[in-house]
This record gives C-alpha cells, sequence and structure tokens, in this order.
C-alpha cells in the first residue's frame, strides 16, 4: 500500500466552458459556472492547484504512510479479541451447559451437532444483555473523544484506555472458569462486570483510532508529474479513501480471527476461549510503545464543546419563533449561521459573547452538517444487529454437520476482506474512469439498500427453516428427537452465509464512508468527538432493540427481517433526496478549517503528549 500512486483515473474532460463538472477525487460532481479568472484561481489550501487543474487532469491517490499500518495493528487487535469474545457471548448466555461438561465444551460424542452453553438463561436473556453490550460500547466512545480533544490528545487517550480493556478482558476468563461457572449468578455478575469495563476502554480508543490512523497521511490537493510525462492531481480524498478501506480490511482481518473460538469453546471451554483473545491484546502496549515517536499526534486545545453550543445558541436566538413553521423554515435558511460571524457585527458593538473567529462558525457549521447524515444510521445498525445475534440462533435450527453454529459470525469478516480489495482496486477505479460520480452519500445509500436485501435473504430462509425444521413449535434451534439430541432442519448451515456477505457489502458502501466522512467534514478539534457521534448511532440502535426484546424471539424472526428489509430500502431512498446536495459542497466542506490556527500550523506536531 506505500508503493507508487496507485492510477485510479478520472477522465481527461474537455477545455473549461462556461458550464463545467468540478471532480475531486471521485468523491463528488458539482455543477458550477466558471469564467477564465475563475479557472486559474487556486484552490484553498492546495499547492498551487487551479480550478482548471482540477477539473481536467486525472486524479490519483497518494502513498500511505506506514504509521496508518502501525495505528491498524491496534484496532486489529481490538477487534480480535471484541469478536474473539462478543461471538460466544450468544451460546454462553443463552445454552445451557451440555451434558457432563463443567466448562461448556461439549463432549466429543456429540460435536457432530452440539452446541457449547454455559448460563441457560434462553434467547430473550442472551439478547438483552448482547445488546447493552453493544449499547454501552458505543455509549462510551463519547468519553474518549472529549478526552482525548480537551484533555490528553488521542495517543495517550488510547494508551491509557488500553489497559482498561486488558483489565476486562482478565476478569472475564475469571468469570468463565469452571468453579465460577459451577455458581451462575457469580458467573453472571463479573460477565456483566466484564462487559461494562471493556466497554469503556474499548469505546473511548475506538473514537481515536480513526481520526489518529487518518491523521498520519499529511498531504495536500496538489499536481505531480508520473515518469510518463503525464501531469495528474494527487488527490487527499482519494487517499483517505483508500486509508480507510484497507483499515476496514484490517479491523476485519481482526474479527476473522477470532474464527477459532468457537472450535476452543465447544472443545475446551470458554475460559480457554476468552484466554486467547486476551493474550492477543497483550501485544498492543508493545505496539502502541513502539511507535511513540514516530506518529503524527494533534494536541489537545481545551475544551471547545461549551464554545460550540454558544455558536448554536446564538444562531438559536436570531432565528427563534413559537411557531414550529416559522422556526423550521429560519433554521433551514442559508443566512442561519450569519449572527454568529464576526462580520456579520461589522461596524457594531460586537456582543461580548461572541470570542470566536469566522472560520470556527464553519467548523461549526460543517460539523453539524455531518451529524445529520449519521442519524439516519439507526437503521442500518439494526440491520447488522441480526448477523451479529439472531441469525446465530437461525444458524443453531439448521444441519451443521460439526460446523460450530457462531462460526458462521466469521463469514462477515472474511467476505469484507476479500471484496474491499475489489472495490479499491477494481470497482471504484473504474468508476471513476467512466465518470460516474459514485458519491459518498450515493455509497451509504448503496449501503442501506444492500443492508435491506440482507434482511430479505433472511426473512425467506427463516420461512423455510420453519416448515422443513421437525419441530412445530416454531423454535427450531431447540429442536431435539427423542433421546434429547439436535434435531435441526436439513438445510445446510452454510446457506445462511447470504446475509453475512451483503451485510458485508453493505458495511463497505455505508460504514468505511462514514468512517471516512466523519474524518474528513470534521474540523481538526473536533474529529474524534464527530467520530464519537457516528459511532453513538449504533448505541442507538440498541436502544431501538431493548424495545423490540419482545418479538426478538424466534417465532417471530421471519416478520423481524422483513420489517428491517422494508425499513431499510425505504430509508435509502429518504436519505439520498435528503442528502444529495452535500456532495455539491465537497470541496469547500473538505477545505473549512484545514490551515493554520491557534499558532500551531496544520495543527500538528511529533512529541510525546
Amino acid at each position: 500500500m506505500a508503493e507508487k500512486k496507485e492510477s485510479s483515473e478520472l477522465p481527461t474532460t474537455a477545455p473549461v466552458v462556461e458550464k463545467q463538472t468540478t471532480k475531486d477525487s471521485g468523491s463528488f460532481i458539482a455543477e458550477k459556472h466558471v469564467t477564465d479568472s475563475d479557472a486559474d484561481s487556486v484552490i484553498e489550501n492546495s499547492e498551487g492547484v487551479t480550478e482548471h487543474e482540477l477539473a481536467t487532469l486525472r486524479h490519483v491517490r497518494d502513498k500511505i504512510p506506514w504509521a496508518s499500518f502501525s495505528v491498524a495493528a491496534v484496532e486489529f487487535a481490538e477487534r480480535w479479541t471484541y469478536y474473539g469474545t462478543a461471538n460466544l457471548f450468544a451460546n454462553y448466555i443463552r445454552a445451557p451447559l451440555p451434558p457432563g461438561s463443567t466448562t461448556g465444551a461439549v463432549p466429543r460424542a456429540n460435536r457432530a451437532n452440539g452446541i457449547a452453553g454455559a448460563l441457560g438463561l434462553g434467547q430473550q436473556k442472551s439478547f438483552a444483555i448482547r445488546t447493552f453490550n453493544s449499547f454501552f460500547l458505543y455509549v462510551t466512545p463519547f468519553l474518549g473523544a472529549i478526552i482525548a480533544d480537551t484533555k490528553w490528545g488521542r495517543y495517550k487517550t488510547i494508551c491509557v484506555f488500553t489497559v482498561v480493556i486488558l483489565l476486562g478482558h482478565i476478569i472475564l476468563v475469571a468469570s468463565a472458569t469452571p468453579s465460577v461457572i459451577a455458581t451462575p449468578n457469580t458467573s453472571l455478575g463479573l460477565l456483566v462486570f466484564a462487559i461494562l469495563v471493556m466497554a469503556i476502554g474499548a469505546g473511548s480508543i475506538k473514537s481515536n483510532i480513526a481520526p489518529l490512523i487518518a491523521e498520519q497521511y499529511q498531504g495536500k490537493l496538489r499536481k505531480e508529474t508520473l515518469k510518463s510525462g503525464e501531469e495528474v492531481i494527487v488527490s487527499p480524498s482519494i487517499t483517505i479513501q483508500s486509508i480507510y478501506l484497507y483499515f476496514y480490511m484490517a479491523v476485519n482481518f481482526g474479527s476473522a480471527g477470532a474464527i477459532s473460538a468457537p472450535f476452543l469453546a465447544r472443545n475446551h471451554g470458554f475460559w480457554a476461549a476468552f484466554l486467547v483473545p486476551t493474550l492477543i491484546f497483550a501485544t498492543v502496549p508493545i505496539i502502541l510503545w513502539w511507535g511513540r515517536n514516530h506518529y503524527i499526534k494533534t494536541p489537545p486545545r481545551g475544551s471547545i464543546i461549551l464554545e460550540t453550543f454558544r455558536v448554536i445558541g446564538v444562531c438559536m436566538s436570531a432565528v427563534w419563533s413559537y411557531n414550529p413553521i416559522t422556526m423550521v423554515r429560519n433554521m433551514r435558511s442559508s443566512t442561519f449561521w450569519d449572527p454568529a460571524k464576526p462580520s456579520f457585527h461589522a461596524g457594531r458593538e460586537m456582543p461580548p459573547k461572541i470570542t470566536w473567529d469566522e472560520q470556527f462558525v464553519g467548523e461549526v457549521q460543517r460539523t453539524i452538517s455531518a451529524c445529520k447524515v449519521f442519524l439516519f444510521f439507526p437503521v442500518f445498525w439494526l440491520c447488522y444487529s441480526q448477523i451479529d445475534g439472531n441469525l446465530t440462533t437461525v444458524a443453531a435450527g439448521m444441519k451443521l454437520n460439526g460446523t460450530p453454529n457462531d462460526l458462521v459470525l466469521n463469514l462477515n469478516p472474511i467476505s469484507i476482506i476479500i471484496i474491499v480489495p475489489i472495490f479499491e482496486r477494481v470497482l471504484y477505479p473504474f468508476l471513476r474512469r467512466m465518470g460516474i460520480n459514485f458519491s459518498p452519500i450515493k455509497r451509504i445509500s448503496a449501503g442501506f439498500f444492500v443492508a435491506g436485501l440482507s434482511m430479505v435473504y433472511a426473512a425467506v430462509l427463516q420461512h423455510y427453516i420453519y416448515i422443513t425444521s421437525p419441530c412445530d413449535n416454531k423454535r427450531p434451534s431447540e429442536c431435539q428427537d427423542a433421546n434429547k439430541n439436535p434435531n435441526p432442519s436439513h438445510i445446510s448451515v452454510w446457506v445462511v452465509a447470504g446475509p453475512y456477505i451483503l451485510v458485508g457489502i453493505s458495511e463497505i458502501f455505508a460504514n468505511i464512508t462514514a468512517i471516512e466522512y466523519a474524518y474528513t467534514k470534521a474540523p481538526k478539534r473536533m474529529k474524534s468527538v464527530v467520530t464519537a457521534f457516528s459511532q453513538l448511532q449504533t448505541a442507538i440502535a440498541n436502544a431501538l432493540n431493548f424495545a423490540l426484546v419482545d418479538v426478538n424471539v424466534e417465532e417471530k424472526f421471519q416478520w423481524l427481517f422483513a420489517s428491517f428489509a422494508i425499513t431499510s430500502c425505504t430509508v435509502a431512498v429518504i436519505f439520498y433526496f435528503t442528502f444529495q446536495e452535500l456532495d455539491r459542497a465537497e470541496v469547500q466542506l473538505n477545505q473549512i478549517g484545514t490551515g493554520e490556527r491557534d499558532g500551531f500550523k496544520g495543527e500538528e506536531r511529533r512529541d510525546d503528549i
């Protein structure tokens, strides 16, 4: 990935005309009227690139710095340890101890269709605890984001909370030892405590890893001559897009690394399955220490959250109306942000509450615009949550032939690992060569639609499992023969691969683009907070899942999946038509807040924080 720039082409366009299509990074197309003087004007914060060059030269990505891969290694280990434990929670909580087992392991004679288990609390309690785990994990990013942006900086925040995660894993291993499993209430209490500790740690580093990995790249929009003599535009936007595609692939390598966990639990018990991720995560402090003098670190800027709310308050005060229709109309006005700008008060006495400059108002506006995009994501994460839990139960009612039912969870990261290079090297460059504008908004819309298709597949599959199960109680996962052995549907467990692969494709379209959007649209001082806000949508989805506990039972899976399918496809259309205009302002949004501020050039420095 650090090789000579990849030729992600944009076709050479015709000479500048009065009405011209401006292209940047294959990320958007915006129509604008261009005069001769406009064509010669230099793009702000670029290295001398003009509007005409931006529109007519082919765009390529830059080299990816090695430090980015070092940061990705941290998330690789974190995801291995997360999925190496969370993927086992469904069986650990739902299913009882197999006969004769003290660790949750399945006796060798019953491993063909046997399922590891421990606490035997059933599907609904298992779903509730797993949903709480995911909910809390995606609430805590705000803790790490605020600490990083205001006090410690991203690097130190990641280091501190890495220790917290390691402590949580040690508690988790203790909860699954045979002597503790023998007293289920103690085991459950330690499990929940471990979930809390690990969620605080993992959530707090999640909001900082993604910005830290991208800010290792410091390139600007520039023109370069290749060995062939061709002049090209080296595009930071394409480079950031590629960084996050490979970052997400590394994350899913870690997720797929947990493929051993179901076998460890089935063959050796849950304590052994939880111990392996703990040992892997113990390598993370070593990686962070090794790279401490090499990372580009954005120093904390002090609390700007209060200042942000003051900007919003000034603008809201200016448009306030008791008529809600008028209020909404005023808030949607193009002049909404003007009262907070110092230039708005030129020639008059400056209100004492305005202590910021013009650029900061632009940063707040940009942050709000980015955050509005993320508000649609709970629907996407509701679909994703089904592969994280309920589809494991679906698999338990299918013919396993020696395959642990929770092994199928790994089909999702494996599919992403395979598909990401195809998208980055083949699909996206092909679309750019063809002049097709597959913008961030279009990519996210496609992600919602494909997530909906995955739920269509799941609903149809569940229907056929119902009618082929030997039991008529609509709970195929609990079906047993006269000898109390599992008696599943004759449908092979591998048929359930469809939803996992489709959700993987939807993640590449929607989730990777959301990570990219959070980084490129957030001001440098607020990148962790905006990233945390994007991750909060997963917590909101899990809160909605809490409200759906009564329908998260196996006999209602078919209609649950169908409802999510209809909702996600509908939201895909609404999302596109709501935000399609944002693509037209992509260059301006990406340039706000990238200049020099507060005495730090580019706001970066290389030192220990």
